[in-house]
């Protein structure tokens, strides 16, 4: 009689098994898609029975406050009386002054540095694009301490005079004057603040009499607008394309249809 051999093969051990992923049920109410639960808000109401919680207000459970002190008797033969004995006790030394809390310079707005774009440089043609002058092509002659830049247009040619600009309302083109002549250092923010006198008080039929008063530029102004002016045309009359200068600076920017700014290099 023939004996048949089996083969036995080792089966795996428990710790070599892969652990297996804890199973958590579907939720009741589930999204069938594009927003659409199962059950609506009033049937969860009621399958949840939040009825039975409505109104319903747990009390505060007010935690037992920790005595500050505890009274002890005095011992003695004659005391038989008690004292109030602080638990927890006060510092043994305090500060002769209050601490000094460091602070961090602070600096007025006015005082803040000021910093203008790359692009602007000394020369640089640029062009408004804000205020009575916008659309006229100015030349940028020095930023100011308050971050504004001082233009003109110059004078003779456009009529747009000495003034200052944000630099957030101009165009810097890639078109530059080298001036050769030094702008006066007296031309700062201080420079171009209007002197307003005191009124005097009205007086009985004075109400109509007295006229808002109309700015005109000063006789220094209009000696110091030609000297500027002496200087860019100078600068403009040594360029080489100075025929093209002159009418650019005179010629007036416009965009036609199907122009955009953002697509233009200026």
């Amino acid at each position: 009689m023939a004996i048949t051999k089996t083969k036995t093969v080792a089966k795996p051990a428990a710790s070599d098994s892969p652990a297996k992923k804890p199973t958590r049920g579907k939720p009741r109410n589930y999204d069938l898609g594009n927003g659409v639960y199962r059950f609506s808000r009033t049937r969860m109401y009621h399958k949840k029975a939040l009825y039975k919680f409505v109104g319903k207000k747990n009390p505060k459970a007010e935690k037992p406050k920790k005595p500050l002190t505890v009274v002890k008797p005095i011992n003695g033969e004659k005391n038989g009386g008690t004292r109030t004995v602080r638990l927890l006790k006060r510092r043994a030394s305090y500060a002769t002054m209050e601490p000094i809390n460091p602070h961090h310079g602070k600096k007025c707005f006015r005082d803040h540095t000021r910093y203008v774009r790359s692009s602007l440089v000394p020369g640089t043609v640029c062009i408004l694009l804000a205020g009575v002058h916008k659309g006229k092509r100015v030349v940028f002659l020095k930023a100011l301490k308050s971050g504004l830049l001082l233009v003109t247009g110059p004078f003779l040619i456009n009529g747009c005079p000495l003034r200052r600009v944000s630099q957030n309302y101009v165009i810097a083109t890639s078109t530059r004057i080298p001036i050769d002549g030094k702008v006066p250092a007296k031309f700062d923010d201080d420079y171009f603040k209007r002197k307003r006198e005191k009124r005097a008080k009205k007086e009985e039929g004075d109400i109509f009499a007295t006229k808002k008063e109309v700015y005109k530029a000063s006789e220094e102004r209009k000696a110091d607008q030609k000297v500027v002016d002496k200087i860019v045309i100078d600068s403009i009359k040594k360029h080489q394309d100075k025929k093209m200068l002159f009418t650019y600076l005179s010629a007036m920017f416009g965009l036609r249809s199907s122009q955009y700014p953002h697509r233009m290099k200026f």
